[in-house]
């Protein structure tokens, strides 16, 4: 704090302000006795007047009677009849005497007003006085706070700029980690590159020695010389185990050895794999389990009426799925439940409601129970394709999660975590124990199942709505109007198609061939991925796009494209003609959410934001 010799200093201002107080309450107070001066002149101008007169009203001790002695009147040359008498003058003496005492009392009253008004000001003085002192003591306690305030200030930017300096250090040295691991990468691609030559030379080798063997001695000298041609063409071996050596006898031969070609080297090679897949070992890794490909129907059903109509859920429904059989289906809504239902004939019949999501469902997915390995790997038996048990569902959720339940088990199975904001969407992917989820933080995340455990994040730079997954593609819709392919097996995207409007779903066709879009342009766009390009857009009177993450499906032979309306109606376009095939108007009376299409192509089920869950036929 500046001393008080310095100008403009805080001692300095607080003592002005008290002279200048001090100077304003001595003004106030000299008006007021300015006031009383005159009065108390007055009053004392009358006290003389009255004393005047009290002295000529007093008689003289050696006066005569007005008969024998001349008066004052006489002598001051007056007539007798002007002279006033005594009566006259005392009764004017008291009433003079009356209007001072009056004027007297009137003055003193106002001298003790003016004292109580004075002494109300100097206690008003005396509290502003206080007040101030204790405002100086708070100014002064806020510099000083203001002061070590600055400080933490200065400290942290010091720490930012260490920090910063830091970071850029570890951006540094990630970047080399990146530029090795890529090549790294590199040197593995060749490796495993090199390693299938060897194999393919290994193989290409025991074919030889195989066929010179068949022979028999007199051919010994053609198989020299056509293993002399196959090693120039293929590096060096590795050595085989002596066991295998005689079991890849029948499996790798040929009917001569200079019909060895590429083509034929691959497939001796994938020989060779599915030998060691057999005996159990793995080469370049351990083969991916897949689901096989779920049949589906020759030629698919319009659905005419609503057969069953049900209040499911307690608020808005927002996602519907069918399982791989076709009769097992999956509702989700905002009240944190997902119901499964039984489709029996004509009618749904409760199954099975899974509780413990930490918020309102976006999406529901059925992972396919048909496996391309061996029973023993099956989750389930095959007596409960039909009840579901065994069947895995997967709900994304608004509170940044998706969760994984196992159909049977009441409580949820796995929670994957690490979204930043409201998960819309969760699909399972081909391979097994593996998902995507795409997310409002824009990004898109890949899942190991068996771990619970996020294997790759992806920046997809806008808000997702849902996500499809392909045999080594991920495909991505969003609030942006572009729809983006990610390679499963790349980090980067390869492709970008705008729209028009917010894309609110998408649908892959059982091929992976053609996909299916709805957006909020009230418009749904069939893209034919082996050009790349938009090849339908299907509108109609009366259809509109109720919310972001309405969705619209394919039927399960890709001829039609059915999507729900903001009107309650339900609109199918034929994929071939572009025609609008059939509007389904009947129970719902508010906006509908989702549609599902059964894999058999016989039913149909929506779900709108009223609650209702709708079986069509």
């Amino acid at each position: 704090m500046a001393g008080p010799g310095v100008p403009g200093a805080p001692t300095a201002r607080w003592k002005r302000h008290i002279v200048r107080q001090l100077r304003l309450r001595d003004r106030t107070q000299k008006a007021l006795f300015l006031e009383l001066v005159p009065a108390y002149n007055h009053l004392l101008e009358k006290a003389e007047l009255l004393d005047t007169f009290s002295k000529k009203l007093q008689p003289e001790p050696n006066s005569v009677t007005p008969t024998t002695h001349q008066g004052p009147w006489e002598e001051s040359g007056l007539d007798s009849d002007q002279v006033p008498s005594l009566a006259t003058l005392r009764v004017k003496w008291q009433e003079e005497e009356e209007g001072l005492r009056l004027v007297c009392g009137e003055m003193a009253y106002q001298v003790v007003e003016k004292s109580v008004a004075l002494g109300a000001l100097e206690s008003e003085l005396q509290e502003l006085q206080s007040r101030l002192a204790a405002l100086e003591v708070r100014v002064a306690r806020l510099r000083e706070a203001r002061a070590q305030q600055a400080q933490q200030v200065e400290e942290r930017r010091a720490q930012n700029a260490v920090q910063l300096e830091a970071y850029e250090a570890l951006r540094a040295h990630v970047g080399l980690r990146e530029a090795a691991l890529r090549r790294l990468q590199e040197e593995a691609r060749d490796l495993l590159e090199r390693l299938v030559q060897r194999k393919a030379g290994a193989a290409a080798e025991r074919n030889l020695r195989n066929e010179r063997r068949e022979r028999g001695p007199d051919t010994l000298g053609d198989g020299m010389r056509e293993r002399t041609e196959t090693l120039a063409l293929a590096p060096e071996p590795e050595p085989l185990e002596n066991e295998a050596c005689e079991k890849w006898k029948r499996p790798f031969r040929s009917a001569s050895a200079t019909s060895l070609t590429l083509s034929h080297c691959v497939d001796v090679v994938k020989g060779l794999l599915d030998f060691k897949k057999r005996r159990g070992h793995s080469i370049g890794g351990a083969p991916e389990q897949r689901y096989q490909i779920i049949p589906v129907c020759v030629a698919t059903r319009l659905p005419t009426q609503a057969q069953d109509v049900l209040d499911a859920h307690l608020s808005e429904v927002n996602a519907v799925r069918f399982g791989p059989n076709s009769s097992l289906l999956a509702t989700g809504g905002a009240d944190r439940l997902i119901h499964l239902w039984n489709v029996v004939g004509s009618r749904l019949e409760v199954n099975q409601t899974l509780e413990g999501a930490g918020g309102s469902i976006t999406s529901v997915d059925f992972d396919p129970s048909v496996r391309n390995f061996a029973p023993v790997a099956w989750d389930c038996a095959p007596s409960d394709l039909h009840t579901g048990q065994g069947y895995q569902v997967l709900a994304a959720t608004y509170n940044q999660a998706a969760q994984l339940w196992k159909v049977g088990e009441a409580q949820s199975k796995e929670t994957l975590s690490g979204h930043k904001d409201k998960v819309t969407a969760a699909k399972f992917k081909l391979t097994r124990h593996q998902a995507v989820t795409g997310s409002r933080d824009r990004t898109v995340k890949e899942w190991d199942l068996g771990r619970a455990y996020c294997s790759r994040t992806i920046n997809v730079l806008s808000y997702c709505n849902d996500v499809v997954c392909g045999d080594h593609i991920i495909i991505s819709g969003h609030n942006d109007q572009k729809i983006r392919f990610w390679d499963s097996r790349g980090p980067h995207c390869t492709q970008v198609i705008p729209v028009q409007g917010r894309v609110t779903s998408l649908s892959l066709s059982h091929d992976q061939l053609h996909l299916l879009s709805c957006s909020r342009d009230n418009t749904l766009k069939v893209i034919d991925l082996r050009v790349s390009n938009i090849r339908q857009v299907f509108r109609a009177d009366g259809f509109k796009c109720g919310s972001d993450w309405t969705k619209a499906v394919f039927s399960p032979d890709r001829s039609y494209a059915l999507a729900g309306s903001c009107d309650g109606a339900l609109y199918i376009w034929d994929v071939d003609t572009g025609k609008l095939e059939s509007r389904l108007q009947g129970p719902h009376c508010t906006a509908v959410n989702a549609v599902a299409w059964c894999y058999s192509g016989s039913h149909v089920v929506s779900v709108d934001q009223g609650r209702k869950v709708v079986l069509w036929h």
